[in-house]
C-alpha cells in the first residue's frame, strides 16, 4: 500500500480489525519513510457493479463517490462519520442485493434518499436538491408538499 503522504510504496500494517458489519477490515498503517500513520479499509467484493449515468455512459461503482456525496449532504450536521459509513454500507449492500451488474445513478440516488430521510431530514433535503436538480424555491416547496 502506497503512503498517501510521501508516496513510499512500502508501508507497514500496525493493527487490523474487522468493521462493525464484519464485511470490512480496517487496517492502521505506518510509513517507515515519513513516519505518518493512516487507515485503509478492505472490502470483499462479490461482483463488479457498474453505474449507468444519466447521459448514457457506464462506470464502475465507487463507494468513495457515494460517501463523498453523503458527506456533502450531511456537512455540518450532527451525524457522525461512522453513521455515514454505515449508511453507505447499507446502500451498497442494497445495490448488490438487486442481483444485477448494472444500476442507474437514479436508482442509487433514490436508495440514498430513502436512507437519508430516516437519518437526517436536512441532509435529505440537501441531497434531494442535487438529485432532483432543483432550480428555484418552488422546487423545494413542491418537495415539502409531497413529504408532508
Amino acid at each position: 500500500m502506497k503512503c498517501p503522504f510521501c508516496q513510499n510504496g512500502d508501508t507497514q500494517v500496525k493493527d487490523s480489525r474487522p468493521g462493525d458489519d464484519g464485511k470490512v477490515i480496517r487496517r492502521r498503517r505506518e510509513c517507515p519513510e515519513c513516519g505518518k500513520r493512516f487507515t485503509t479499509f478492505e472490502r470483499f467484493q462479490v461482483q463488479q457493479l457498474y453505474v449507468k449515468k444519466s447521459h448514457g455512459h457506464r462506470e464502475l461503482f465507487e463507494m468513495e463517490k457515494l460517501i463523498r456525496s453523503l458527506l456533502t449532504a450531511l456537512r455540518k450536521r450532527p451525524v457522525s462519520k461512522d453513521t455515514i459509513q454505515q449508511l453507505a454500507n447499507e446502500i451498497e449492500q442494497q445495490l448488490f442485493e438487486l442481483g444485477v451488474d448494472e444500476v442507474s445513478s437514479r436508482k442509487i440516488g433514490a436508495i440514498a434518499l430513502d436512507k437519508l430521510k430516516v437519518v437526517d431530514f436536512v441532509g435529505y433535503i440537501r441531497y434531494a436538491s442535487v438529485y432532483n436538480a432543483f432550480d428555484d424555491l418552488e422546487d423545494f416547496q413542491k418537495l415539502m408538499d409531497d413529504i408532508g
